[in-house]
């Protein structure tokens, strides 16, 4: 019997023994005015006999994981018998009835600590049931503990990502900012310079002494919108036999041959313009 099963049978036992010897003592009482003794004497010791005997064939089948209603009715029956007992000695008693009626629940009470030990019975595990589910649950402890602490981490992270983001754009702002202010005092500063009464007299004194008799006509960059340049004219382009000639000769100024990637750049390097769908088509043609 284990360490933890003493726990619940030991105070079973001790009520057990404890209701017997009450129950014995109150028959042989009771009892020993009318009859002899010896024959008061059988009368607990039956009682207390058939008790024992009960429990002991209740004990028998709780072992083998079966279970007797009979048994356990007689078992009862004669729990609540030896109960029975001591409550008709406490109220037939001239004096002391409170305290036999202080005691008369005994038997019951064994009775029911006898059920909770054959309850414990049925649900004790093994030690090494007991540590694979200690195991199990603090796996599953672990589990949500890692879990917990990689939400948190990746919460931080993120907030930490934003934080960054944010002061980022907010320094960009400011940059942009600061930028602007200042270009638009540059701005500021070359329209008054160019719109100024003296900025000509300025700079035609500065230059007179260079080129006397010469009044030069001074006109600062002006910020605004540009006007389109001409577009270049475009080299007219190449028949298919002028691009087939080009393409071999290219293609033969070295020996081997060059491939069709070496003669495109070359081609492209040497400033001939085509379109890759014509070139390509020109190196089928010179290569068939």
């Amino acid at each position: 019997m284990s360490a933890k099963s003493t726990r619940t049978v030991l105070p079973a036992v001790a009520m057990t023994a404890v209701s017997m010897v009450l129950t014995l003592a109150v028959v042989v009482m009771w009892l020993g005015t009318a009859v002899p003794w010896p024959v008061a004497l059988v009368v607990g010791l039956g009682i207390d006999g058939g008790w024992l005997a009960t429990l002991a064939y209740e004990r028998r089948l709780a072992a083998q994981g079966d279970h007797n209603r009979t048994v356990t009715a007689v078992g009862w029956s004669f729990g609540l018998l030896a109960s029975g007992v001591l409550v008709t000695h406490a109220l037939t008693a001239d004096r002391a009835t409170g305290a036999w009626l202080a005691v008369a629940w005994l038997p019951i009470a064994a009775k029911a600590l006898w059920l909770v030990h054959g309850l414990w019975e049925r649900t004790a595990l093994t030690p090494a049931a007991l540590d694979q589910i200690r195991g199990i649950q603090q796996e599953a402890r672990d589990d949500a503990a890692v879990a917990r602490a990689r939400l948190r981490a990746e919460a931080s992270t993120e907030e930490t990502r934003l934080t960054a983001v944010t002061e980022a754009g907010a320094r960009v702002a400011r940059v942009q900012a600061k930028t602007a202010e200042t270009l638009a005092g540059a701005w500021s500063t070359l329209e008054a310079a160019r719109k100024g009464e003296s900025t000509g007299r300025a700079l035609t004194s500065v230059t007179s002494r260079v080129t006397p008799d010469v009044t030069p006509s001074w006109e600062l960059p002006v910020w605004g919108p540009s006007e389109p340049v001409a577009a270049l004219e475009q080299a007219p382009a190449l028949t298919d036999a002028a691009l087939d000639a080009l393409v071999d000769e290219i293609r033969l100024s070295e020996d081997p041959a060059l491939s069709y990637r070496e003669m495109a750049t070359r081609f492209r390097a040497a400033g001939h313009s085509a379109s890759e769908v014509r070139l390509r088509a020109a190196w089928k043609r010179v290569v068939a």
